[in-house]
Order: structure tokens, then C-alpha cells, then sequence
């Protein structure tokens, strides 16, 4: 495990480690990309966990639908691995594919004003949640917020009206009876 990257405010979190797996030193790892495996892509990881930053080099892996079992370099023992648990997997922005014209990565919407079609803002978006059926973008009040109430809007072609990632904020039609 090597030091720290130099540009680590560029880093985009795909994955956690939550657990040791077997004895030889193997770790298992939630992904947050779409596919999953998607995770296993990226030979270099950036580890964080409260201000601690780290490099490793991942050799191999292998997962199911749920979860990834990742062997880093240099890592052989159960109790060493352990002390990765609760480590986020980062990776520099700029290894993400080229996305089309009207397809956004969710760190990309995190943090836009939310504006309803009348011209009201219902908030922020604080994150965004995998539902089966459609994502979901969870927007919590923010100053000058219509009110102080969070919103669970619908990612979809019916809902998001328009995204502006230079003015940070995203259109949707929105009814207050949802």
C-alpha cells in the first residue's frame, strides 16, 4: 500500500469495504457502480476513512450480484485486511467513461437546486437511492427552499424536466400532491 495521491478532492467514491473474506488476506466490497463488477475496472484504488488516505493495488477479483471479493497487492493476512473495513474506494473523476448528451453520473447531480416547473426551489439534492423500479433523488430544504419539507422525486424522463450542471440546478415537474 503506497501513500497518498496528490489530487485526492478529485476523487469520486465507487465502493466501500465492509468485511474480511477467508484467510488470506481477501476483502469484500459493496460497489456503488452500475454493473457492479464495473468496480473491478479500476486497478488503482484510493482508500478513505476519516482523514486516513491510502493507495492499493487491486490483483484480482471476483463478485455476484451483491458483492465483490477484491485481493489488494501486498495484502496476505485476515487481521491486516480487517483494518480496511469501513474504508470508502475512490477513484480520480477522469477515468469514468465518456457519458451521451443528457446522461449524468449521481455525484454530478448531488448538491443541484431542485426547481419546480412554477419557478419554486424544493431544495438540494442530497443523494440519490437505487430503487429497482427508477432511481430516486433525495432532496433536502436549503436556504430560500419553498419549505422545510425532503423530497423523494422520481429520476426519470417524466419528472426531470432539465439539468444544468453550470448553474447547478435541475427543472422538474413536480405536483404537490405526490
Amino acid at each position: 500500500m503506497s501513500a497518498t495521491p496528490k489530487d485526492a478532492d478529485d476523487l469520486i467514491v465507487v465502493g466501500k469495504i465492509y468485511s474480511v473474506h477467508g484467510v488470506r488476506g481477501e476483502v469484500k466490497v459493496y460497489s456503488f457502480t452500475d454493473p457492479i463488477k464495473n468496480l473491478l475496472d479500476y486497478k488503482t484504488w484510493t482508500l478513505k476513512r476519516e482523514g486516513s488516505v491510502k493507495q492499493v493495488e487491486l490483483v484480482s477479483g471476483r463478485g455476484n450480484d451483491k458483492f465483490l471479493v477484491a485481493k489488494l497487492k501486498d495484502l496476505d493476512d485476515r487481521e491486516e485486511a480487517r483494518l480496511l473495513a469501513g474504508f470508502e474506494i475512490c477513484v480520480p473523476r477522469n477515468l469514468f467513461p465518456e457519458l451521451t448528451d443528457g446522461e449524468y453520473y449521481w455525484y454530478q447531480l448531488v448538491g443541484l437546486k431542485v426547481i419546480d416547473h412554477l419557478g419554486q426551489l424544493l431544495g438540494k439534492i442530497d443523494h440519490l437511492l437505487e430503487t429497482g423500479s427508477n432511481d430516486v433523488m433525495v432532496v433536502k430544504p436549503c436556504v430560500g427552499s419553498l419549505d422545510d419539507r425532503e423530497r423523494l422525486l422520481p429520476y426519470t424522463e417524466q419528472c426531470v424536466l432539465a439539468v444544468d450542471l453550470a448553474a447547478g440546478e435541475m427543472k422538474v415537474e413536480w405536483d404537490a400532491d405526490f
